[in-house]
């Protein structure tokens, strides 16, 4: 059966209007005569969004959530789904409503959802900084990105706002703490921009796929994309710059830094460059906002034109030449001007610097493997030079002597063994030999020497030339090996260096290794057993066994580096090898972090241990010995007592009981927490219902109540609020001075905030987290006053339920422990 296709609507807020859009569409197709129904949907009390839903067919939710079973039963053409990222009730078949529609889809029906950006898994700690609002329900990218059409429902935050402020959004009660929090216009105009941007990274994508599904390499001018070539040259700041201020001007235009690196040995031109220049510039075009990346090819201006035809360019910036005017005219165009006749529709800008013509130094003389340009000179001069000369020096009256014309011939073939290399200076040897003896060798016009000076002459003459030769070829292939070497240092140390500064070191290695060798796919396999499992990949279709590998590097007998795209030459694999072993390296890092965890996870619980066997043996004793000493005082025969001093046993008895029953809640509760055995059963409930139970053990002229009627209910698990509350409640009452301790409520943001305010000596700030930390008194507080507990499974409670517990300094003296907890649809979908 084939998959259903998923359709989002997708806005940067709460109020945009993606719920309303949602139905607006099915309201559309059921004219159209659509076979479709509505497995969620809730307007809120919004009455055009409500009034969208009559005529529409809806499937009854079941326990408050959609009936799953009966959508797929029904079999629709279409399902429409709101809110996407919401999380289902305790006893739900899946945890998500993303899980859900999962099921619909493979059930081979279409659906039709909503979504907002903050609700993005990968967004949910950007959004916090922006809004101070933790987002506990997320959906994976993954989900969104897979969806067949994304549709942006956009609103600008003015307009967001004064839907707002008229009650088309929440209730006028709410109106005024929502716009002076949530609705803000910075915060409105932040995730309207990561709304606009992860959308246009979609269309992207899928531009990217089009052109590569219909063959096209043409630039397609859709988004300014500014590449720059870097050489590692002093010139290479001023490029980065200037390619900035492009992409810049052409609003929100992309940079994007590549160096092309070669590892053939042949002049690099472009690859010139050290390491540490790479580094620094790297650093600077990331500062700048822009991506550094790394290729490499035997074609320089081709590799770079590949590279920009690849990530869709509209314009490339290159420096001017560093070669002086001789140095160009020996090694031929520069990549500058090659670049520039073969780069289509990609605008190249040539940027003059401080180093333009003013040479490279004897390295770039003396480079080994020798271009077109100057094998063809070389040539030339090996055939043309020898008759040219002979004719020069036939001239009558010009006749020099044979030793003299030995040394120009010599002259000659050292010249074309300098520009040509060896094959051109022995030809030109050879002709010149030849040339000598018939022209100026007596006997003239004829190949016999009658001197047998002539011939040794001659001889030394084909020697020097040949020997002066091989010694420039032997320098060209020494000089190619030292290039290699370089270039193979080079993508070494930067691959280095993209690895330690990664925060995933493999998959980050691997897709350096794609990217530097030009290919489709690379993958780490391991074999276990008989069957090969895929640790980690980059590219697309990477392969999961070897036998489907292009290339593969044998890493350890359960460890090979799989890669697919092209057969690579075998001068490339000493560096791949290297690049293998790196990533072997990667995984051993990454499996010893995840041991020094489960290490330090252990060592917690151990730490743990030791401290409750300390309190058993020391904190709970006190309590113990109370009772045990007034049980026995009533026991003794020996003393009448009366009823005061009776009431007065009973009391401390019943006080100790009570002690001791809370510490070894809290002892149970923390070792709860420690093993991962809370398992919370969340459900709508009041702050009231929560409040009575918390306080039962409080008297009641030591706290006051400020909750307001009409706060939203919580998602929580009652037990586990009631007791975390409790405990913050009683140590507020114990070390909150004299005044009563302050239990007030608000919502905003989809949270509703309590807070627990006194008026004590409140805690220092370099302290404040340490007193969440399990077996914590602060200060020299008395043996008998607790075991430091209280606090540390509060906030364990707090956030098994999706919530969280931090402190602030309560204004004019005093400390406020503040519970942040998620309230019931705190995420409304509206209506326009």
């Amino acid at each position: 059966m084939p998959r259903g296709r998923l359709k989002i609507y997708f806005g940067a807020a709460p109020g945009v209007g993606k719920t309303y859009a949602m139905l607006g569409e099915a309201a559309r197709r059921r004219e159209r005569g659509t076979d479709l129904v509505v497995g969620f949907a809730d307007p809120h009390g919004r009455p055009r969004t409500a009034a969208l839903l009559d005529g529409l067919e809806t499937v009854p939710p079941r326990q408050g959530e959609m009936d799953v079973d009966a959508v797929i039963a029904r079999a629709p053409q279409v399902a429409f789904v709101d809110e996407i990222a919401h999380t289902n009730a305790p006893g739900a078949r899946n945890h998500k409503r993303w899980q859900d529609v999962e099921e619909i889809l493979a059930a081979g029906i279409d659906v039709v959802s909503t979504v907002n950006v903050e609700h993005l898994e990968s967004l949910a700690d950007v959004v916090e900084r922006i809004t101070g609002v933790r987002r506990r329900e997320t959906v994976p990218d993954g989900v969104v990105r897979r969806a067949d059409q994304i549709e942006l429902v956009d609103m600008s935050p003015e307009s967001l706002r004064r839907r707002l402020a008229h009650g088309d959004i929440h209730p006028p009660e709410r109106v005024d703490a929502a716009l002076a929090d949530y609705f803000r216009v910075g915060n409105l105009t932040a995730l309207r921009e990561l709304a606009l941007l992860w959308v246009a990274d979609r269309v992207d994508d899928a531009l990217a796929r089009y052109r590569d599904e219909k063959g096209i390499t043409r630039t397609w001018e859709a988004r300014e994309r500014v590449v720059v070539g870097l050489t590692g040259g002093p010139e290479g700041d001023t490029l980065i710059r200037r390619a900035a201020r492009i992409a810049a001007r052409a609003g929100h235009g992309d940079l994007v830094a590549v160096h092309v690196a070669r590892l053939n040995g042949r002049p690099a031109r472009l690859a010139d460059g050290s390491p540490e220049a790479l580094a620094r510039q790297r650093a600077l075009v990331e500062g700048l906002g822009g991506s550094y990346h790394q290729v490499t090819g035997d074609d320089v201006p081709g590799a770079l034109i590949e590279f920009a035809q690849g990530v869709n360019a509209t314009q490339i910036v290159l420096g001017s030449s560093r070669r002086s005017r001789w140095q160009q005219y020996l090694s031929g165009p520069g990549v500058g001007t090659t670049v520039a006749g073969r780069s289509g529709d990609v605008d190249v800008h040539i940027v003059t610097h401080d180093y333009a013509g003013k040479g490279r130094g004897l390295a770039v003389v003396a480079r080994s493997s020798l271009g077109h340009r100057r094998l063809t000179t070389g040539w030339l001069l090996a055939v043309c030079g020898p008759p040219v000369l002979t004719g020069v020096m036939s001239i009558p009256g010009a006749r020099l002597g044979l030793p003299t014309e030995l040394l120009f011939f010599l002259a000659l073939t050292v010249g074309v063994a300098l520009v040509g290399g060896l094959w051109p200076a022995i030809v030109a040897a050879v002709a010149g030999f030849l040339l000598l003896n018939w022209f100026f060798t007596p006997p003239l016009h004829t190949l016999t020497v009658a001197e047998l000076e002539n011939v040794f002459a001659l001889l030394v003459f084909v020697a020097v030339a040949v020997a002066v030769a091989t010694v420039v070829d032997i320098a060209a292939r020494r000089s190619s090996q030292a290039a290699r070497a370089r270039s193979e240092a080079t993508t070494l140390s930067l691959l280095a260096t993209s690895v330690l500064r990664g925060e995933d070191a493999l998959p980050e290695l691997l897709e350096r290794v794609r990217e530097t060798f030009g290919l489709a796919s690379v993958s780490l396999l391991e074999r276990a057993g008989d069957v090969w499992e895929r640790i980690a990949s980059a590219g697309a279709d990477p392969c999961g066994r070897p036998d489907d590998a292009d290339v593969r590097v044998q890493v350890s007998d359960t460890l090979i580096l799989a890669l697919c795209g092209r057969v690579l030459p075998a001068a490339d694999r000493r560096v791949l090898s290297a690049f293998a072993y790196q990533a072997a390296a990667a995984l051993d890092r990454q499996r010893l972090a995840e041991q020094a965890r489960q290490v330090r996870s252990l060592a917690e619980g151990n730490k743990i241990r030791t401290a409750l066997l300390a309190a058993v043996s020391h904190d709970l004793r006190t309590p113990l010995a109370s009772i045990k000493a007034s049980v026995g005082s009533l026991r003794s025969d020996e003393v009448q007592w009366d009823p005061a001093d009776e009431a007065e046993l009973l009391a401390t008895i019943e006080e100790s009981a009570d002690r001791l029953d809370r510490l070894v809640a809290n002892l149970l509760d923390m070792s709860r927490l420690q093993t991962g055995a809370v398992n919370p059963l969340t459900r709508p409930m009041s702050i009231d219902e929560v409040l009575a139970p918390s306080l039962a053990n409080v008297p009641g002229d030591q706290v006051k109540i400020e909750v307001p009627e009409d706060l939203p209910p919580v998602l929580t698990d009652p037990g586990l609020l009631e007791r975390a509350l409790a405990n913050v409640v009683e140590n507020a009452v114990r070390h909150g001075g004299d005044e009563p301790v302050r239990v007030s409520a608000s919502e905003h943001g989809g949270v509703v905030e309590l807070r627990v305010t006194d008026r004590g000596p409140g805690v220092p700030d370099t302290a404040k987290s340490q007193m969440f930390e399990p077996f914590q008194r602060l200060g020299d507080r008395p043996r008998g006053d607790g075991i430091g507990l209280g606090l540390a499974v509060a906030r364990g409670f707090a956030e098994a339920i999706g919530g969280d517990l931090h402190a602030e300094d309560t204004p004019g003296g005093g400390l406020t422990m503040i519970f942040t907890l998620p309230a019931e649809a705190r995420d409304p979908e509206e209506a326009p």
